[in-house]
């Protein structure tokens, strides 16, 4: 019997299309919910595209930036309206797409209400998106942490923790991953970005989601777009 492809990630803020392609090819992941939180990760950021170019999208915390408290403990700030902040932004960004109103209703009442924590905000968002994707892997979450070497002994899942990243430099080669090109709404005035929030991708090709996700797993590439920021 086939061992099924089992992969290990933390959880992201409507992470990139190169999250969800990976996830795309596997029959269960584990979600991390015993690691601490790691500040300029996309846990609490994401890039979408405006007018004027990428957009980062950032959840405020309480306490600051939360470096080493654990992930399940993260509070979300509410002393700022980030959430209509945030909602006016994507409306802006991809009012015009094709399936903007297709998705926007159920996606706007994640922003009409005040989760508590960090993680239980990512996770409802995290459900949402697979649900609107061809993405049929089981959702697991961890029972305990184990570090990065221990992994593959212990559980046996790839290890892909902390290895799509915002930041170029800490940004993990990936030969698997090529974004594929797709129509987006500001194309004409900045060309194609890829790696964007699973947002601008959902947005722009609705249904059509799970093919460019396949595409941008199909062939290696030597030079893996990764669309972090130096």
């Amino acid at each position: 019997m086939k061992q099924p492809k089992s992969g290990l990630i933390e959880l992201q803020y409507l992470g990139p299309v190169q999250y969800f392609a990976w996830l795309h090819t596997l029959d269960e992941v584990w979600l991390e919910q015993c690691e601490n939180y790691q500040k300029g990760s996309y846990r609490n950021r994401c890039h979408i595209l405006g007018a004027n170019g990428v957009l980062r999208l950032t959840i405020p915390l309480k306490n600051g930036r939360n470096s080493g408290v654990p992930i399940r403990e993260v509070e979300i700030a509410y002393d700022e309206d980030w959430q209509s902040q945030h909602w006016h932004s994507i409306q802006s960004a991809y009012g015009k797409s094709p399936f903007f109103d297709y998705y926007a209703d159920e996606l706007r009442a994640f922003y009409a209400r005040k989760e508590r924590f960090l993680f239980d905000f990512n996770f409802g968002l995290f459900e949402f998106i697979k649900d609107c994707l061809p993405i049929s892997c089981s959702i697991k979450l961890t029972e305990s942490f184990l570090p990065p070497g221990r992994v593959s002994k212990e559980r046996s899942p790839e290890d892909r923790r902390n290895s799509i990243h915002p930041k170029k430099h800490r940004q993990k080669s990936d030969e698997h991953f090529m974004a594929a090109p797709y129509w987006q709404v500001f194309e004409e005035k900045h060309g194609f970005v890829p790696n964007l929030s699973i947002l601008d991708l959902l947005f722009c090709t609705g249904p059509e989601a799970g093919y460019f996700l396949e595409k941008s797993m199909e062939k290696p590439s030597s030079e893996p777009e990764s669309g972090g920021i130096k």
